[in-house]
């Protein structure tokens, strides 16, 4: 992708476009005025991935225009990162720079990053990582360790080498509880940390009050899970990757939260378990008769809902709507006007400078 242009004096009037954008897509549903949730203007990045351009013995990071892609945009230094990213960034090439063993046939650089200062750095190679790859990496972990808290991963085709562990611990304040997240290397994590803490609180003062049971679809590593747990009786979170799953049983259990039941089921399964059209082994401890849901939390992939899962949504006094993408969010919208109404709305920042946004609906059934 080509580098974004990052000018901190043009945000709030890109914002502002994008917001009008939002309003007059969804004027005709009756939209309450959107609540804006801004971004840090720079480095408000947790990830960063790059390709490794070598020239030469010189290697450097670079990332690519869609328009040119043979041709490499070389990064020195790239803004929208977070501090301890930008910090890593030089101090990681001249490290390359200085070992072969590093550097040889190195393809890409990843780092992952938390607002509680921890980060991870996976290699990904085009040959066979080897001992000498190990010690130095280890090395390099040994001297990163005096200025931040890092861990390291080599990978290459069926091969996977940790230095130090395979996850980082975010941990953040909201609404007086002391959250924390284990995030694994590879699962999908929120990319703008500040305003992840801006959708939960917000999530949060929608469900509360609501009361009864609560039903959440695309439930990844437990994000949400573990902010709404606590203002419903219990919850029933689904997800189909085996890794966010085993995360999310370990985050709830570091969290202490005990109300919620996790099953590895699709959006389509649990609606077609939910209609009673068949049953899952997966829930055979799960007594679904016993569960009274008022409300339903979604935030699925930029798709949307699929035709089974919005059949499933008309049914819920309440939905929750986290959404990527406005327009698939539109069409969604569109197909329960017949049962819900808008009730609450607004318009997340993620990734600003771009023409993405991120918005959350409150539906109320009629």
């Amino acid at each position: 992708m080509p580098l974004p242009s990052i000018d901190p004096a043009e945000y709030a009037p890109q914002l502002a476009t994008k917001v009008s954008q939002f309003q007059r897509d969804f004027a005709c549903f009756d939209l309450p005025e959107p609540a804006v949730y801004s971004s840090a203007p720079l480095n408000y990045r947790l990830r960063a991935e790059f390709r490794m351009w070598h020239n030469g013995e010189r290697v450097d990071y670079a990332m690519f225009d869609p328009a040119e892609p043979k041709q490499a945009v070389v990064v020195e230094h790239f803004a929208p990162a977070c501090e301890s990213i930008c910090t890593a960034m030089p101090r990681l090439r001249e490290a390359l720079q200085a070992s072969a063993a590093l550097k040889s046939n190195l393809f890409q650089v990843n780092f992952l990053a938390t607002l509680s200062g921890e980060l991870m750095i996976t290699f990904i190679y085009h040959r066979r990582l080897d001992e000498s790859w190990e010690a130095a990496a280890r090395e390099l972990a040994r001297d990163l360790a005096t200025e931040m808290q890092v861990q390291l991963i080599g990978r290459s085709h069926k091969q996977k080498i940790v230095v130090g562990r395979d996850w980082v611990l975010e941990e953040f304040e909201l609404n007086g509880r002391h959250l924390s997240y284990q995030q694994i290397e590879g699962a999908f994590s929120q990319p703008n940390g500040g305003v992840n803490r801006q959708m939960l609180g917000w999530a949060c003062r929608q469900a509360a009050g609501l009361g009864g049971d609560l039903l959440e679809l695309y439930c990844g590593n437990g994000n949400f899970t573990i902010a709404l747990a606590p203002l419903f009786d219990r919850v029933l979170a689904t997800e189909v990757s085996k890794s966010s799953i085993q995360s999310a049983h370990h985050n709830l259990a570091t969290n202490g939260i005990d109300n919620v039941a996790l099953v590895r089921m699709s959006s389509e399964e649990i609606s077609g378990a939910l209609a009673g059209l068949r049953e899952f082994n997966r829930m055979k401890e799960i007594d679904l008769a016993n569960y009274r849901f008022s409300t339903l939390f979604v935030d699925p992939p930029r798709s949307g809902l699929d035709a089974a899962t919005l059949e499933l949504a008309g049914s819920f006094d309440h939905i929750l709507y986290i959404s990527c993408n406005p327009m698939t969010l539109q069409e969604n919208v569109a197909a329960l006007q017949g049962t819900h109404q808008i009730t609450a709305s607004a318009v997340f920042d993620q990734f600003p400078y771009t023409p993405h946004l991120e918005c959350g609906l409150l539906l109320t059934k009629r």
